[in-house]
């Protein structure tokens, strides 16, 4: 199976990195994308280009067009998401509002694209409804989510050593592993 991960955190040794790392040797003919070795160029500063044709965003030389493909090739996908201020942190809508030019005048990529199985690890010590609302436009299929809280497990989000706690290894062990 096909596995893509993307690690939409920016913070090269944090939680999410770790976590998108761990999946990844959790995972058979796995792709690892981790934010926090790129950027991609949020929309806006441009003639909005890509409403008229995609190939014309002005953007495309960074790497959206390679992960929408990587997502849309694959059987199963990952978003590891860090919670910032209650939302998924900015690199998620960055990847989300520039898949509009990969999309637009072809709705038969986005039909690929929504029906690849979707599972998210959101790393999160407070409300989850703003990320299942997110994720909702993801999938044909509700994204099967897992929440972990450093706080539930005694660590600080902030150090990144969540890993380090035997018990969440195993949760997103099972989470992988599960049918």
């Amino acid at each position: 199976m096909r596995t893509c991960i993307l690690s939409f955190s920016s913070r090269p040794n944090g939680n999410c990195a770790q976590i998108g790392k761990l999946i990844h040797r959790l995972s058979e003919d796995a792709v690892l994308f981790d934010f926090s070795c790129f950027q991609l160029q949020g929309c806006g500063a441009c003639g909005y280009e890509c409403f008229s044709s995609g190939d014309k965003c002005p953007c495309r030389s960074d790497r959206e067009a390679e992960l929408l493909e990587a997502v849309t090739s694959s059987d199963l996908t990952y978003f590891v998401i860090p919670n910032y201020c209650d939302y998924p942190c900015s690199n998620f809508f960055i990847f989300n509002e520039r898949s509009q030019c990969w999309f637009q005048g072809r709705p038969d990529l986005l039909e690929r694209y929504e029906k690849v199985p979707k599972r998210a690890v959101v790393i999160s010590n407070t409300d989850e409804e703003n990320f299942r609302k997110a994720l909702s436009y993801q999938s044909d299929e509700a994204v099967e989510i897992l929440f972990l809280s450093a706080k539930q497990y005694g660590k600080s989000s902030i150090k990144g050593d969540l890993l380090s706690d035997e018990r969440v290894v195993k949760v997103i062990t099972e989470f992988v592993h599960k049918q």
